[in-house]
């Protein structure tokens, strides 16, 4: 408690909450941190708890320094507040001590809304529409909840005992969950819509992207968001695994693959360590693992007969194209060369289960990510979608936020 009270203490609690803004929930982290600082846990709960329920989650697995902590004044001239810290500190207290989340207006009290999908946009909607009096029911595809948290990101960034801490405590507000169903495949949309007066569609977007190089459909070639999702894994041990990619995908793939006892792991990313998407510390912990970095170097191909045994890479250049906004990498020409590998990882993005969106028959952009209104609402009446499936932007802050709009969108057509 000690070491958490000195983090509050650093805390300046701006007027202007540059933190704040900078945090795609909205938390109001001044204020939370003020009743850290005079010791009044449950307020500091209460007051977080207005606009998220994955403190625990959230505090531990955001990119910070490129949310709140980089826009913290005290990061100006020295390090930044550990906010991160403090609001893991809050959610974990709040879970020892069976704090509850405050009820909100209950304008949507007894109407029955369908969540399908539970990772953070999911978890979110749910638990804002309960708090709200809905009677709220969770479907999931697998057998525990929480969606990429529970099978996208490793137990050692992300305590799987926490995590289901988290879900209990948001179920505990009242909601039902459905497992083992999938809809487009054990049901559909419209079965939903004979039961429900409000469906939110929170399924993510898992499915890994191709790079478009020869050899991508070799033996040995893998997509590491479903390596992270489904821990499908090959036998690593003595091997040489190429990761593709620069962000926290990248990182976890990589870091479990280490830890799986493969011999050496390369990430190659075509750009530079500081344009690199993933968060600072997720960087530094794959380094401290032992994980090579090739940095301005690209895949070019895959080679083998029937299994992958090399690749063919060519170095890059950063420069600056009018009309960009920072610099692009460009190959540089006679610089090909070859490195031996066993397997290669794919981790440079995902995007939407087409087979399964299709048969939801909801309007879709060009990129087949559902379409939405302002508020979250699809082109089907009062079906609503949010997180990855929407393309937003990838990180659990941004999917929770989601959630909690749909379910004030929707709060606002159960007063109509």
């Amino acid at each position: 408690m000690n070491d958490i009270n000195e983090k509050a203490k650093y805390c300046l609690n701006c007027i202007a909450k540059p933190c704040k803004s900078a945090c795609p929930l909205g938390n109001n982290i001044p204020d939370f941190i003020k009743c850290i600082k005079e010791g009044n846990l449950r307020e500091a709960y209460k007051i977080s708890s207005k606009t998220t329920v994955l403190q625990s989650i959230c505090g531990r697995i955001c990119p910070h320094m490129q949310q709140c902590m980089g826009a913290c004044v005290r990061g100006k001239i020295d390090m930044p507040v550990s906010i991160g810290d403090l609001e893991a500190y809050i959610g974990d207290i709040a879970h020892k001590n069976n704090y509850l989340m405050e009820d909100l207006e209950k304008n949507c009290k007894n109407k029955k809304v369908a969540i399908v999908g539970s990772g953070p946009a999911g978890l979110t909607c749910a638990a804002f529409l309960a708090r709200r009096g809905a009677i709220v029911t969770i479907y999931e595809k697998n057998e525990k909840l929480g969606g990429i948290l529970q099978y996208g990101i490793p137990e050692f960034r992300l305590d799987k005992k926490i995590l289901n801490e988290t879900i209990d405590n948001i179920i505990s507000l009242g909601i039902k969950v459905n497992v083992g169903k999938e809809i487009g495949i054990d049901y559909s949309l419209n079965d939903l819509k004979k039961e429900y007066e409000f469906i939110f569609l929170g399924i993510g977007a898992n499915i890994p992207w191709k790079m478009e190089i020869e050899g991508e459909n070799l033996e040995g070639v893998f997509g590491a968001n479903s390596l992270l999702e489904k821990q499908n894994h090959p036998n690593y041990k003595e091997k040489t695994v190429a990761v593709i990619g620069g962000g926290n995908v990248a990182m976890d793939a990589a870091r479990t693959i280490k830890r799986l006892g493969a011999k050496k792991v390369i990430i190659i990313y075509r750009r530079n360590e500081k344009q690199m998407p993933a968060d600072k510390k997720e960087i530094e912990g794959a380094k401290k693992d032992g994980i090579e970095f090739l940095f301005q170097n690209n895949i070019t191909k895959i080679i083998g007969d029937k299994k992958v045994q090399k690749i063919e890479c060519i170095k890059t250049k950063l420069i600056k194209k009018e009309g960009e906004t920072r610099e692009i990498p460009v190959d540089i020409e006679n610089s090909n060369y070859e490195l031996d590998v066993d397997y290669v990882i794919s981790a440079i993005g995902s995007t939407v289960q087409k087979e399964i969106v299709n048969k939801l028959g909801v309007k879709q952009n060009k990129n087949g990510y559902i379409e939405i209104s302002e508020n979250y609402e699809t082109s089907v009446e009062n079906v609503f979608a949010g997180g990855d499936l929407i393309g937003t932007k990838k990180t659990v802050a941004w999917a929770a936020y989601s959630g909690r709009m749909a379910a004030e969108a929707i709060a606002k057509k159960c007063n109509n």
